[in-house]
């Protein structure tokens, strides 16, 4: 009985038969005849649900710079955004708040002086001598006004006196802040009483031609006191407060 001689090792696997050849450097695969499993013939995965997108696990590769989780910065597929709604009309502008009122204006302080009758003309100055006057001169100012015109208070003052005296008919007399009287006469009315408190350009009388007059005017004197003859200026005197106009 003969033997076979040795060809070289075989060995048979799985129904593959590696054969080596004498000599070779390699070694040849022989594929079977019959299909086996692979992952070629394997049954091909479930097609992913469309608008799904499959992201791996964390990672836990951390980035050199800012020491946070690569995981971070996976961007999220644009068909996973959050939807914006539909523009709709744009929103009405605002009506612009209404400006505030303009702040009224401070009330005029209240005058300290006045006139006796505003821009109302003289007809027989100051100072004039005149004999038929017991002192010998115009004692006063005589204003040429229609009867009735309102007679205003030259100053702040005290009543002193109010009604009739003799020569000057129905008159007013002022005590002035300053220590000052101012004598109005020849009224055809009075508006005040005797201690009564009056400001500057309150009315406290009205004009006439009582006493010795010849006709409708205002008789106004200042005096240093309450007694005939005791007079100054009255025009200066207003004038030195700042009054005009007369």
């Amino acid at each position: 009985m003969s033997s076979v001689p040795p060809v070289g090792p075989a060995l048979l696997l799985a129904g593959a038969l590696l054969v080596a050849t004498p000599g070779s450097a390699s070694a040849q695969t022989v594929v079977p005849t019959t299909p086996g499993s692979s992952a070629f013939t394997a049954p091909q995965a479930a097609v992913p649900v469309p608008g799904m997108v499959q992201v791996a696990g964390p990672s836990p590769y951390r980035l050199a710079d800012d020491n946070e989780s690569a995981q971070g910065d996976v961007a999220v597929a644009a068909n996973l955004l959050p939807s914006e709604p539909p523009a709709g009309p744009a929103p009405a502008a605002e009506a612009a708040p209404e400006p505030a009122p303009a702040p009224e204006p401070a009330p005029a302080p209240a005058p300290e002086w006045s006139a006796p009758v505003p821009g109302a003309p003289t007809s027989n100055p100051y100072g004039v001598a005149n004999s038929e006057y017991a002192a010998g001169y115009h004692t006063g100012v005589d204003f040429a006004i229609a009867l009735g015109t309102p007679l205003l208070a030259v100053g702040n003052a005290t009543v002193v006196s109010a009604g009739w005296d003799g020569a000057y008919g129905k008159e007013v007399v002022l005590r002035l802040a300053d220590g000052r009287f101012a004598q109005y006469a020849h009224l055809s009315a009075v508006a005040v009483s005797p201690g009564e408190q009056v400001s500057a350009a309150e009315q406290i009388g009205r004009s006439g031609s009582t006493g010795n007059s010849t006709g409708p005017h205002l008789h106004f004197e200042i005096r240093t006191s309450n007694r005939y003859g005791a007079v100054i200026n009255p025009i200066a005197y207003l004038s030195a407060h700042g009054v005009t106009g007369c």
